[in-house]
């Protein structure tokens, strides 16, 4: 079953093509719908696991190229629905999935979704490659293990005395490195922290995940670390005692 995701300004046209959809296409869920594009905007902030989504163009809070490029992060597949043809060329740009003229002919609706599942078939032999890669890559000797981070569509691989800190904020976490840059990423700090077991890193914070190997010094009076790169990082009170034992 494939998980699909409606957006359009007009209430008739989605009541419409999820009609069709429920109809046309039983291997498809609608999970949610949305009018209002800047909600949906904040469903995905904490909602990814979904295979595609049906997107209108023409809409005015927010038209629908702009929702695309307002996304953090985006990891299924979109199919534009339209009822202008002159948005072609932006649809494949934003390599969109399908292009939909409305009213959304039958046969049409149903070929698009032939193309989810294939789509989903190939991202499922992606992520199966993905996470072999990662597991031998974690798993090699001391000299050669990386740390398997999905970035931006890519995965980086990064040695963990690269890593300072990282920085959790709900479902996301920002990873700081000794060549001070910022890798932003759609994962909460718990998988970080799961990910990260086995170095030398401690989470001193519910927070904050530290590199032991990068703390300059600590500050009994405020229970602060100074990390290698200036940065000031709390002690958890219940934490402290931990922490300093591990020096």
């Amino acid at each position: 079953m494939s998980k699909v995701v409606l957006i359009d300004d007009e209430p008739k046209a989605i009541e419409s093509l999820k009609w069709e959809l429920e109809n046309f296409c039983p291997e498809v869920e609608v999970v949610q719908t949305f009018v209002d594009p800047r909600k949906a905007l904040k469903y995905f902030e904490t909602e990814q696991d979904i295979d595609c989504l049906f997107l209108d163009i023409e809409m005015p809070q927010m038209d629908g190229f702009r929702f695309l490029d307002e996304l953090e992060f985006r990891n299924f597949a979109v199919i534009i629905t339209t009822a202008y043809d002159q948005y072609g060329i932006n649809a494949i740009k934003e390599r969109a999935l399908d292009y939909l003229l409305k009213p959304i002919d039958s046969d049409d609706l149903i070929q698009a979704c032939e193309k989810i599942s294939e789509y989903k078939k190939e991202h499922s032999l992606k992520d199966k490659f993905e996470e072999i890669l990662v597991n031998a890559m974690a798993n090699a000797t001391s000299a050669n293990r990386r740390i398997g981070l999905n970035v931006d569509g890519k995965i980086v691989f990064l040695r963990p005395d690269e890593v300072i800190y990282c920085e959790g904020d709900g479902n996301y976490t920002s990873v700081y490195l000794e060549n001070q840059e910022k890798l932003f990423i759609t994962q909460t700090l718990k998988k970080m922290e799961d990910k990260l077991s086995g170095n030398e890193f401690y989470r001193i914070h519910n927070s904050f995940i530290i590199n032991l190997t990068k703390v300059r010094e600590y500050q009994k009076t405020d229970s602060l670390v100074i990390m290698t790169d200036g940065k000031s990082i709390p002690v958890s009170r219940n934490r402290k005692s931990d922490f300093l034992g591990k020096f």
